[in-house]
């Protein structure tokens, strides 16, 4: 299975060690922090320690611009217990507003479709987070419900809106 993803602008691969400082820009800022699930990270060790916790089967991809390789965000696809298939994502903030969320999402979908016939896809956001609902609104999904989530040991929660989307 291939396990490099390319897009127009972008190449999407398995995180390396090496990472570790790249990611930090974006992990350790309060911005792109606001409504992820994981806490601010406070240091390049966390973030190595975060690489090094993935395993093949986490579907995790950091997100390089092609021309430049500048890492500038991560994502994941993974198989939930409803037999759907869920995408997250985070982008450093200097490279907001400029639609790689959306082509990383859109190539992430596809790829789980390709290699793992991926059928039935799901994600949400922090309903505040409108720029993520248009994210996944321009990948093809459908609003389906509100909830909440919380970040990892329940400091905050979060308003959720849940999406859906079934591919043929």
């Amino acid at each position: 299975m291939n396990r490099i993803i390319e897009t127009e602008r972008l190449v999407l691969r398995p995180f390396e060690i090496k990472d570790a400082a790249a990611a930090y820009v974006w992990l350790s800022d309060p911005r792109v922090n606001r409504y992820m699930p994981y806490p601010l990270y406070t240091s390049v060790a966390q973030a190595e320690a975060w690489i090094a916790s993935h395993t093949e089967d986490d579907n995790e991809f950091i997100f390089c611009v092609k021309d430049s390789f500048l890492p500038i965000g991560a994502g994941s696809i993974k198989l939930q217990d409803d037999g759907r298939w869920e995408v997250g994502y985070n982008l450093r903030y200097d490279h907001w507003g400029m639609g790689y969320t959306t082509e990383a999402a859109k190539a992430l979908i596809e790829w789980a479709y390709k290699y793992f016939d991926a059928r039935e896809f799901c994600a949400a956001h922090a309903t505040a987070n409108i720029a993520s609902g248009k994210v996944l609104l321009k990948c093809g999904f459908q609003f389906d419900h509100y909830g909440e989530y919380g970040r990892y040991g329940g400091s905050e929660i979060f308003p959720a809106s849940y999406y859906s989307m079934t591919l043929k």
